[in-house]
């Protein structure tokens, strides 16, 4: 059977949005690595580690310049409407996110070299229980929000909306911990200033993956569910689905 002209550009048009979605998947998954990587490398005083999870930020970048051009191009030449739009709109928001959370990781990186890497006494295991807490919380968080976006699935996105604000609260615990620690031991003061850091960087991630999953359902269900409630956003995500596809 002989395919129209037609047939085929929306072929190669489908062609290129999965392409664009590969793209972002493949970044978001050497963002994960990097959050992974970095735990690993503070929890085993690993300095070679944390030097290839700042490596590895490179590749992040890479992959943010070559999904930033696909969109481009896709606008540009495609000029999507309804569903699609809001996809290469979603996936190019989506990009930034990704981008920054490589960056958290590389500043955790970074940390572990600092810490390691010279003859300073290293920190306190109890300084540091509550990153390798939080960075569990955010790494699941990360793994989950990467396959609601794999799957396009509200209901796991709005779960994520909720794990962010249980992450928020682990940071307001470890920051009290900390200032616990500064008041009994003075001589802490410069590692838990440090831990601090890494304490925030890990609440950013966890806020990225929640801009994620509100993307998430912006493509879904055409909604922008961006400053809500928790409440209001379980009643908007409700209602049903705007078109799927001019």
């Amino acid at each position: 059977m002989t395919i129209s002209g037609e047939e085929h550009t929306v072929k190669r048009y489908d062609k290129e949005l999965g392409h664009l979605r590969g793209l972002v998947l493949e970044m978001g998954g050497l963002a994960e690595s990097q959050i992974n990587r970095a735990i690993k490398a503070l929890d085993g005083e690993d300095v070679t580690l944390a030097r290839e999870v700042i490596a590895l930020d490179h590749d992040v970048n890479a992959l943010e310049v070559k999904a930033d051009e696909t969109c481009v191009n896709i606008i540009a030449l495609r000029q999507p409407m309804g569903s699609d739009l809001r996809l290469v709109m979603s996936l190019s928001k989506t990009v930034t996110d990704l981008e920054r959370i490589g960056d958290e990781a590389e500043k955790i990186a970074r940390m572990v070299v600092h810490l390691y890497d010279t003859n300073a006494t290293p920190p306190d295991n109890r300084l540091l229980r509550d990153v390798f807490n939080m960075g569990r919380i955010a790494a699941a968080m990360l793994r989950d929000c990467l396959d609601t976006l794999a799957r396009m699935n509200v209901d796991k996105a709005l779960d994520i909306t909720q794990a962010d604000v249980s992450l928020d609260k682990e940071l307001e615990s470890a920051l009290r911990h900390l200032i616990t620690y500064m008041i009994e031991d003075p001589r802490t003061i410069g590692h838990a200033i440090e831990v601090t850091a890494m304490l925030k960087a890990l609440e950013r991630v966890g806020d990225h993956c929640k801009n994620i999953a509100e993307y998430v359902i912006f493509y879904v269900k055409g909604k922008d569910i961006r400053h809500r409630g928790i409440a209001e956003l379980t009643h908007e995500t409700a209602e049903p689905a705007q078109e799927a596809r001019e």
